[in-house]
């Protein structure tokens, strides 16, 4: 079975001084045993939130990787600096990497094997834009990305693999697919994972949506039987906001 999962993504937001406040909360509350919690944040707060959350439930997340492992690329991160920090997870392949840094599926693919080997879990995004989804595409889309990224993994490699699908027409938006519209893309998902990997592994895959999730959505986007979770934006920013998306699950 799947497990449940809260992600939030800071993205290019907070300091140290929210940061702590934040971790500070959030380490006190109480998280339901059967959710995982995980944060992405900002390289600069990678080493202050896998301090002070060691001993909690939270896991931490960088929101990018560099491809290679060392060398000459100035203003990089590697995996293995991430994995360094104290940092269990890493996103790859989000739609704001894709669009603003021109990030294809091949080099997705060699930061997916980068983190892996690097001991880090990979959160891998996916998803497609309104145009896309107006004309139709948007399964074979995301069908595409799938297949020339995670399905070149061997099949062990699978249990360190997250998927989030972001429709990017649903991000900071403030528009939301519906729960029937997330459940069809999740079930699609599931099937492209369990025909190349078998039932087992797609059922045991982590499937999150991530568009607009807040507080009074959260509920009914997670009763959706492929729905796992949620890989949340701007209402992981306000740790009361995250804490309720937390208890839908």
């Amino acid at each position: 079975m799947a497990r449940k999962i809260a992600a939030g993504n800071w993205k290019m937001n907070n300091y140290i001084v929210e940061c702590v406040d934040f971790m500070g909360f959030l380490s006190k509350k109480r998280i339901p045993k059967d959710v995982d919690v995980i944060l992405a944040v900002p390289y600069t707060l990678l080493g202050v939130s896998s301090t002070m959350t060691k001993e909690s439930k939270i896991s931490i997340s960088a929101q990018n990787c560099h491809h290679q492992d060392k060398g000459a690329y100035t203003g990089e991160i590697s995996a293995s600096m991430v994995k360094r920090t104290g940092a269990s997870y890493v996103l790859v392949g989000h739609s704001e990497r894709r669009e603003f840094n021109q990030e294809g599926n091949s080099l997705i693919r060699k930061k997916i094997k980068s983190a892996l080997e690097s001991d880090l879990k990979v959160i891998f995004c996916c998803g497609e834009s309104l145009d896309i989804r107006k004309d139709k595409k948007h399964k074979s889309y995301v069908t595409k990305q799938i297949k020339k990224t995670i399905l070149k993994l061997p099949k062990e490699a699978m249990e360190n693999v997250i998927i989030a699908y972001e429709p990017i027409w649903a991000i900071g938006t403030g528009e939301t697919a519906t729960p029937k519209q997330a459940q069809k893309m999740h079930k699609h998902i599931r099937s492209i994972i369990e025909d190349k990997f078998g039932k087992e592994i797609a059922q045991n895959t982590s499937i999150l949506y991530g568009g607009s999730v807040k507080p009074a959505n959260a509920k009914e986007l997670f009763s959706q039987e492929d729905v796992d979770g949620g890989l949340v934006g701007g209402a992981s920013l306000d740790p009361t906001s995250f804490y309720q998306i937390i208890k839908s699950l």
